[in-house]
C-alpha cells in the first residue's frame, strides 16, 4: 500500500474514533440531563422553632355549664320556649309555661284568704264586745256583794234575824260573783281557742295564697348565666328513637325534670385521651394548639387545665386499652365553636429554638442511618443526618441547610422501577 493510503486510512479510522467519543460523551451528556430532569416531590428544609408535640384528639366541651330544670309546679304546659341553639344573655326569657289554671286557683285562694280574713275580724270584733260585758258583769256583781256586806252589818243592827238574812243574801252575792269570774275565765279561754283555729285558717289561706304567687312567678324561666341554649330531647311517649322529637310549645312536662342545659362559651375547652408513654411528658399550663375539624382554617392557643390522676379504662374498644384524660382550657374561644365539636390538640412539651425541620416523610433510613436525598446539579444524592426531635407531621435535622432542597420520595427505588 502506498504511503498515501495510508495517511487516508489513517486519518479515516481517526476521524471514525473521534466520531464515536464524541457521540459516546453526548449521550453520556444526556443522560445525566434526562437524570437531571427528573421531577419528584419536593420540599424545603427550613428553620424556626421547632415545637415537640404530643397529638391527641378530643372534643369540646365547657368547663361552667347550668342545667335547666322546670319548676316544683304541678300540670305544667309549655306556652313558648326560644329556639335551641342560641346564644343568650343572663336574665333573658328562655321558657314561660302555662300559668292560666294557676291563676284560677290564686283568685280561689284569695277569695278563701278574703273569707277567713273576714271571719278573724267578726270575732275579734265579738270577742271585744263579750269581754266588755263581761267587765260590766263582773264590776255589777261585786258592788252586789259589796252592798251585801254593807246590808250584812246594818241588818245586824236591827236584830238577829234580820242579820242571819243579810248574811244570807251576802253568801248568795258571792256565789254569783265566782260564777261571774268563772264565767269570764272560761270565755278568756273559748276566746283564745276560737282566734287560734280562726288565725290558723287564715294563716293557711295566706300560705296557699303565697304558694301559687310563687308558683306563678316560677312559670317563666330566664337564663341563669350568658352562654349557648341547649334543649333535650322530649323521650316522653316515644316507643323507638325515630319517635324522639325535640320539646315544642304545647307538650306537657313533669315538674323537677332537665330541659337543658346553658354551657358557657367562655370556658370552652377540648378533652382528650393520652397514652400511657406520653402521661410523663405532659404537664398543667403547659401550651396546647387547638385545631377544630369543622373549622380546619381556625387555630386556637390553649393551656392544659386538667389531667387525671388515673388511667381509665375504654371498654369501647378491644383488646381494651388505658389512657389519661387531659384537658385543654381555649384561651381565646371563636364565637363559632360549640360544645360537642371534634378536633385535635397538640400539646407542645418543648421547643427547640432555630431547627432545621423537614416533612417526616422526607426522612428515610440506610443501613440503619437516616438520611435526607438532597437535590443538587447531577440529581438527588443521599445525605446523612442527625435526628433532633420527632413529631407526627415534621422532624428536627441536623445535617443540611436551610433552604435546602430535598426529596419526598425514595429516588433509589424510583430509578431502580424506571
Amino acid at each position: 500500500m502506498s504511503a498515501r493510503g495510508k495517511r487516508i486510512r489513517f486519518w479515516t479510522t481517526l476521524v471514525i474514533v473521534l466520531l464515536v467519543v464524541s457521540g459516546a460523551g453526548a449521550g453520556v451528556y444526556r443522560f445525566s440531563q434526562v437524570q437531571a430532569s427528573v421531577t419528584f416531590p419536593v420540599a424545603q428544609a427550613r428553620q424556626a422553632d421547632f415545637l415537640v408535640i404530643i397529638r391527641c384528639r378530643g372534643e369540646l366541651r365547657a368547663h361552667r355549664s347550668v342545667a335547666i330544670y322546670t319548676p316544683i309546679v304541678p300540670g305544667l304546659r309549655i306556652a313558648w320556649m326560644a329556639p335551641s341553639g342560641e346564644n343568650v344573655n343572663e336574665g333573658d326569657s328562655i321558657i314561660r309555661f302555662d300559668s292560666s289554671q294557676s291563676q284560677q286557683q290564686l283568685a280561689q285562694k284569695e277569695a278563701q284568704l278574703r273569707q277567713a280574713q273576714a271571719a278573724l275580724d267578726q270575732w275579734v270584733a265579738q270577742s271585744r264586745i263579750t269581754v266588755e260585758q263581761d267587765k260590766s258583769d263582773l264590776s255589777d256583781a261585786k258592788f252586789a256583794v259589796e252592798r251585801a256586806r254593807l246590808q250584812v252589818t246594818r241588818m245586824q243592827l236591827k236584830s238577829q234575824i234580820d242579820g242571819d238574812e243579810a248574811k244570807v243574801d251576802l253568801g248568795l252575792t258571792d256565789q254569783k260573783l265566782k260564777v261571774e269570774e268563772a264565767t269570764i275565765a272560761l270565755h278568756a279561754v273559748a276566746d283564745q281557742s276560737k282566734l287560734a283555729s280562726l288565725t290558723r285558717v287564715r294563716d293557711q289561706a295566706q300560705a296557699d295564697v303565697e304558694l301559687t304567687k310563687s308558683r306563678i312567678s316560677q312559670m317563666e324561666l330566664r337564663a341563669p348565666i350568658t352562654g349557648f341554649l341547649s334543649f333535650n330531647m322530649n323521650y316522653s311517649g316515644a316507643m323507638s328513637m325515630s319517635d324522639v322529637k325535640p320539646y315544642k310549645i304545647g307538650d306537657n312536662v313533669f315538674s323537677g325534670m332537665n330541659l337543658g342545659e346553658i354551657p358557657d362559651l367562655n370556658t370552652l375547652e377540648l378533652e382528650g385521651k393520652i397514652e400511657e408513654t406520653d402521661r410523663g411528658r405532659i404537664a398543667l399550663k403547659q401550651d396546647v394548639i387547638v385545631r377544630i375539624d369543622s373549622l380546619p382554617e381556625l387555630t386556637l392557643q390553649a393551656k392544659v387545665n386538667q389531667i387525671s390522676p388515673l388511667a381509665e379504662v375504654s371498654y369501647t374498644e378491644y383488646p381494651y386499652t388505658r389512657s389519661f384524660r387531659a384537658s385543654a382550657s381555649v384561651l381565646h374561644p371563636d364565637p363559632r365553636l360549640r360544645p360537642g365539636m371534634n378536633g385535635g390538640m397538640d400539646i407542645v412539651i418543648s421547643r427547640i429554638p432555630k431547627a432545621i425541620s423537614i416533612p417526616a416523610k422526607a426522612l428515610f433510613t440506610r443501613a440503619g442511618k437516616p438520611i435526607v436525598y438532597l437535590a443538587g446539579r447531577n440529581g438527588y444524592k443521599p445525605v446523612e443526618v442527625k435526628v433532633e426531635a420527632r413529631n407526627p407531621d415534621e422532624v428536627a435535622i441536623s445535617g443540611i441547610a436551610a433552604g435546602s432542597t430535598i426529596a419526598l420520595v425514595d429516588v433509589e427505588r424510583k430509578d431502580q422501577k424506571k
